[in-house]
C-alpha cells in the first residue's frame, strides 16, 4: 500500500497542477475574449492577377460584423463600383463592370465594428487590413505584315510595350481565337509555300502566359498540330466560351458538294487519347458562333438561324427563327443575341433578341454588318458596318456605331475610307477600348504580287496598320471627341487577349 501511494501521488500533483492552468487560462479567455479585435480572415483576391471573368471577391471575418460600419469604411483604390450581399461572417463584393486592365489595387479596411460592440456600448474596431490585387496586363495578338514577320502571330503587351513573335516563319496564319485563359491561342494557317487558302489546318500555340489554374507559365511558341487537312477542308472554326470545345466547317476534298459543321474537344480522355473531330449530323448551314454557355451552335441554316445541341441530337433543333438569317454576337450571360435580318430589297435589319421573346429593331443599313459585339461594362453594343455611297459600281463604306440598347439611339464613332470592306475589330474585355485595323490591298493595275498574306476577298494584302480607339460611357454628354490612335504596330485581324 506505502508503493503504491507513492507512485499515485506524483501523477495527482501534475494533473492538478494541469487542471489549475486551464482553469486559469479559460478564466482570462473568458475575462479578455471580447476585447479579442475582429479581423479578416481571408481575402479570396490577395495577391491575385484577375481578368474580366472575375466579377466578384470576399471577405471573411473572424466575428460577426456590423455589415454598415464595414460598407461605410471599405475603401478600394482605385475605385472600382460594386454592390455588397452578406452570408453570416462573409461580405461579397460584386463589381458592376469589370475592373479595368494593366492597373494595381488596393482594399483596406480601418474603423469597421462588429457585431456586438455598439450593443454593449465598447469601441472594438476591426483590426486595420490592406490587401492587394492586380488586372491582366492590356495585350492584343495580330498577324504581321511587315517582311520580317509576315503572317506570324504576333502578341503585343500593351502594359509593358513588349513584343513576342509566337509562330515560326514557315506557317502563314489565317485567323486566330484565344483561349479563355490566355494560356494558348487557336490558330488556322497554311504552310508558306502553299497559296491555296481551303488548305489551312489547326494548331495551337502558347503564349508564355500562365493562368490562375497553373503554377507556372509554358515556354511562348510551342506550336501543337490540332487538326490537319489531309481528307477534308478547314473553313472556319469557333472556340467554345469555355475553351473546351471547336466547332469546325469542313469540306469533304473527295465531294465537294459535302460539307458541314465538325465538333472537337481540346481535352483529352480519361485514356490519354488525343481528342479527334467528328462530324455534327445536321442540316449544313453558313455562318456559325457557340452559344455562351458553351452547349450549342447558333448556325444560319436555310431561311433562318437554328440553335444545335452540341452533344445529343443534333438533327432536332433547341429553337428555330426563321425571320433571322445571322446571329452577329451574344452577350455574355446568354441573354441576348445581336441578329440580323436579310430583307428582300437588299437592305439589312439589326435586331436585339432576348431569351424574354423580345425582338426589338437596332438599326437598317443598305450595306453589310460587318461585325457586332457588346460592351461588357454598360447596356451598349458596338457595330462595324458599311452603307452603300454607288449602287451602280457599289462602293460601300465602313462605319463604326455605338448603339444604346436601351433607347436604341445611336453614336457614331468614326468613318473609314471608301471601299475599305476589310476591317476587322475587337473590343477589349474591359469595354474601355476598340481595336480595328486598315489593311490597305494592292491595287489592281499592280504587277501579280507573290505576297502570301490575302484578305478575305482574296485580294493580296499590301499593308496595314492597327488602330485603338478609347471609350466613354454612350450617355457621356461631353463634347470632347474622341479621336483612335495609331499604334506603331503593323499588321491586321487584331484581338485583344481575354
Amino acid at each position: 500500500m506505502t508503493k503504491s501511494k507513492a507512485f499515485i501521488q506524483p501523477l495527482d500533483r501534475v494533473a492538478i497542477a494541469l487542471m489549475l492552468l486551464l482553469s486559469l487560462l479559460i478564466g482570462l479567455v473568458i475575462w479578455q475574449g471580447d476585447a479579442v479585435k475582429p479581423r479578416v480572415r481571408n481575402f479570396t483576391w490577395q495577391n491575385q492577377q484577375i481578368g474580366s471573368e472575375d466579377v466578384s471577391f470576399t471577405l471573411t471575418f473572424s466575428r460577426p460584423m456590423d455589415t454598415k460600419s464595414v460598407e461605410d469604411n471599405l475603401k478600394i483604390e482605385p475605385p472600382l463600383a460594386g454592390k455588397v450581399s452578406w452570408a453570416g461572417r462573409r461580405m461579397v463584393y460584386t463589381l458592376l463592370t469589370p475592373a479595368p486592365y494593366g492597373t494595381n489595387y488596393k482594399v483596406q479596411l480601418q474603423g469597421a465594428k462588429d457585431q456586438f460592440a455598439r450593443k454593449e456600448g465598447k469601441n472594438r474596431g476591426v483590426q486595420a487590413f490592406t490587401g492587394n490585387f492586380r488586372t491582366r496586363d492590356r495585350a492584343i495578338l495580330y498577324i504581321g505584315v511587315n517582311p520580317e514577320e509576315q503572317g506570324q502571330l504576333i502578341l503585343y503587351n500593351l502594359t509593358q510595350e513588349q513584343k513576342k513573335v509566337l509562330t515560326p516563319k514557315d506557317l502563314i496564319v489565317m485567323d486566330f481565337e484565344p483561349f479563355p485563359d490566355g494560356e494558348k491561342i487557336l490558330f488556322s494557317a497554311r504552310t508558306s509555300k502553299n497559296q491555296d487558302l481551303l488548305s489551312g489546318q489547326l494548331y495551337t500555340v502558347t503564349t508564355g502566359i500562365a493562368s490562375q489554374a497553373s503554377e507556372q507559365a509554358q515556354a511562348p511558341g510551342r506550336v501543337d498540330l490540332i487538326l490537319d487537312s489531309k481528307d477534308y477542308q478547314n473553313l472556319k472554326f469557333d472556340l467554345s466560351p469555355d475553351g473546351q470545345t471547336i466547332v469546325i466547317q469542313r469540306g469533304n476534298k473527295s465531294n465537294p458538294g459535302e460539307f458541314g459543321l465538325w465538333v472537337m474537344s481540346t481535352v483529352s480522355d480519361t485514356s490519354g487519347e488525343k481528342p479527334t473531330a467528328k462530324p455534327l449530323k445536321s442540316q449544313p448551314g453558313g455562318d456559325f458562333m457557340i452559344t455562351p454557355d458553351s452547349k450549342a451552335v447558333a448556325v444560319a441554316q436555310g431561311q433562318g438561324a437554328a440553335i444545335l445541341p452540341l452533344v445529343g441530337d443534333a438533327s432536332k433543333p433547341l429553337d428555330f427563327l426563321p425571320q433571322f438569317g445571322l446571329v452577329q454576337a451574344f452577350s455574355k450571360d446568354g441573354s441576348q443575341a445581336a441578329m440580323v435580318k436579310f430583307n428582300t430589297d437588299y437592305t439589312r435589319d439589326l435586331f436585339l433578341v432576348t431569351n424574354q421573346g423580345i425582338q426589338k429593331p437596332l438599326l437598317k443599313t443598305t450595306g453589310e454588318i460587318l461585325n457586332c459585339q457588346f460592351d461588357p461594362s454598360s447596356p451598349t453594343l458596338y457595330c462595324l458596318l458599311t452603307q452603300l455611297v454607288s449602287k451602280e459600281q457599289y462602293i460601300e463604306q465602313p462605319y463604326l456605331v455605338a448603339i444604346d440598347l436601351k433607347t436604341a439611339q445611336q453614336k457614331p464613332l468614326l468613318v473609314l475610307p471608301i471601299a475599305q470592306r476589310n476591317v476587322q475589330m475587337s473590343l477589349s474585355p474591359d469595354g474601355l477600348g476598340l481595336l480595328f485595323d486598315q489593311v490597305v490591298a494592292q491595287p489592281p493595275t499592280a504587277p501579280v504580287s507573290n505576297s502570301p498574306l490575302k484578305t478575305d476577298d482574296g485580294e493580296a494584302i499590301a499593308t496595314s496598320s492597327l488602330w485603338l480607339m478609347p471609350l466613354m460611357p454612350i450617355a457621356d454628354t461631353t463634347t470632347v471627341e474622341i479621336k483612335p490612335e495609331k499604334l506603331p504596330l503593323d499588321g491586321f485581324a487584331p484581338h485583344w487577349l481575354p
